[in-house]
């Protein structure tokens, strides 16, 4: 059960307490026999002080905080676009982060990070295809440069010792 909420925080947090109302004045029949549910999911559409704006889902905590959780787009004033999953207000699960500097990365991310199997694209068009743990390239990936030549092997965070040549032929 999805509520479309397009308003100030205020807005968000009036229209989730009535609601909670409402679900409240549910006879206690019916609540024993309702199987424990998932959070309400609010869509929202939401301004932060410095400037920064989130358009997608909410849900809210038990102690009534609003966290991002599902999927949605945050947007900087500088430029900085994050699109796809949110867990516990933060960047988990598939996504795509575009940086004003033109890097892009597409792929998984845990708790804000670069984690698992990614593909990250310099602004000079040379890119990394391949694993990441917390914002390190570490394991088999693939770099090919701004030439185009393909480098596979073993990274290690700065250091990639024995990369090899893939040959086209």
């Amino acid at each position: 059960n999805q509520v479309a909420v397009c308003a100030e925080l205020l807005f968000l947090s009036l229209q989730a307490t009535e609601l909670a109302a409402q679900g409240e004045s549910q006879s206690s029949e019916n609540l024993s026999s309702t199987p424990v549910s998932t959070p309400e999911v609010f869509k929202i559409n939401f301004i932060f002080p410095n400037g920064d704006k989130y358009d997608g889902d909410c849900t809210r905590t038990s102690s009534g905080i609003f966290e991002r959780n599902g999927i949605g787009i945050h947007t900087t004033p500088n430029g900085i676009v994050y699109t796809g999953s949110w867990k516990d207000d933060k960047m988990n699960g598939f996504g795509r982060l575009e940086h004003f500097s033109g890097a892009v990365y597409e792929g998984n991310f845990k708790d804000n990070m670069f984690h698992g199997l990614g593909t990250y694209t310099f602004p000079t068009g040379a890119k990394y295809t391949g694993n990441f743990n917390e914002n390190r390239v570490e394991g088999e990936g693939q770099y090919t440069d701004i030439h185009g030549l393909e480098w596979c092997g073993n990274f290690h965070f700065t250091a990639a010792p024995g990369l090899r040549l893939k040959l086209h032929m």
